[in-house]
């Protein structure tokens, strides 16, 4: 499979519900098939922005935390 375009989005410092608003104000600027991996400090991000992907037809590829930062990467679905 071929990455059409991977973007990052820092939304650091940003409490509930901002990050996924973020996301999604982002995920409307890709296109199918495009990754963005989206950096938070705010832990519930780890269910938010999984929920919102299954609700908004979207894949998450990976889920993972570092020293403070919780990192999603996200397919762009249709």
């Amino acid at each position: 499979m071929i990455v059409m375009n991977k973007e990052t989005l820092n939304a650091r410092r940003l409490l509930c519900p901002l990050p996924v608003i973020r996301t999604q104000d982002k995920v409307k600027q890709l296109k199918v098939g495009d990754q963005l991996e989206v950096i938070c400090t705010d832990p519930g991000v780890m269910q938010d922005i999984p929920a919102w992907c299954r609700i908004n037809g979207h894949k998450v590829l990976e889920k993972k935390s570092c020293d403070h930062d919780y990192i999603i990467v996200l397919e762009v679905g249709a």
